[in-house]
């Protein structure tokens, strides 16, 4: 398969453009309105960049909304605030899974898994037991350093 830069005819771009915007769609992309409240001048400029495109003010408005999401979910700040409500039970996992994604999401609830789990019962050394002190030990083994 040909990359999409290179497709020369009008149907090949098409399909080009749509293999693109594919892993962007799923059944949940019902086209769903919405009612806010805009400064003018902000609805004037997302008209013009509108018809310098000539596309509509809504396919505009769902593309800047998308890159907003998509680069707002990729900051660290974003997933630390994430995992930090997460963590303290402010958000369960679907929660999670739409705001940071699958993988994300899944390395959250395992590092969580592993916070909630109680602590190793490992003794402190007796008293008389220097552990920073003495000599160090050398280890030996059989694997060549310079390979």
């Amino acid at each position: 398969m040909r990359p999409c830069a290179s497709y020369v005819q009008a149907g090949e771009t098409v399909i080009c453009l749509c293999a693109k915007l594919a892993h962007r769609m799923s059944a949940s992309d019902d086209p769903r309105r919405v009612h806010f409240q805009s400064p003018e001048y902000l609805v004037e400029r997302l008209d013009a960049i509108a018809d310098l495109f000539d596309k509509d003010r809504t396919d505009v408005l769902v593309e800047a909304i998308r890159e907003y999401i998509e680069d707002t979910a990729d900051s660290e700040t974003f997933q630390e605030l994430v995992a930090a409500k997460y963590y303290d039970d402010q958000l369960d996992f679907e929660t999670v899974k739409q705001l940071v994604g699958a993988e994300t999401a899944q390395r959250l609830r395992l590092l969580k898994s592993d916070l909630e789990d109680e602590p190793l019962d490992i003794g402190a050394p007796d008293d008389d037991v220097d552990i920073y002190g003495g000599d160090a030990t050398t280890v030996t083994t059989d694997v060549d350093v310079d390979e």
